[in-house]
């Protein structure tokens, strides 16, 4: 199993920046797959990054030249570098990972953390 913990999450104004981590622990090396999601009230779950382990990076349009997805492999961490926020960022934001633990793909959330973006 894996387990994720996230920190990061807090109020900033519009234009300011926030920085989230995930850390990872437990099978690390069955992960595949690391993702940041966020959901709104009355809104569906969405992707925001997406980063693999060969590196390969993929954004959400809504975020896409403001966000950032890294990962530092030795702290088992990913982070989510966001800048140039706005009050539509507002959100509860999830870590995701993949996993194939057992002959089978798992799929695990972090907790989340509420990030407000308000002036």
């Amino acid at each position: 199993q894996v387990q994720l913990v996230e920190s990061g999450g807090g109020l900033a104004q519009p234009g300011g920046s926030l920085k989230l981590s995930c850390e990872a622990s437990g099978s690390i090396s069955s992960i595949y797959a690391m993702a940041w999601y966020r959901q709104a009230p009355g809104k569906a779950r969405e992707l925001v990054a997406h980063i693999t382990n060969g590196s390969r990076i993929l954004y959400g349009d809504s975020v896409n030249g403001r966000f950032t997805i890294s990962r530092d492999d030795a702290k088992n961490t990913v982070y989510l570098q966001m800048n140039k926020l706005r009050p539509e960022d507002t959100a509860v934001y999830y870590c995701n990972s993949e996993a194939w633990i057992d002959s089978s793909e798992h799929t695990y959330w972090g907790q989340g953390t509420q990030v407000t973006v308000s002036s």
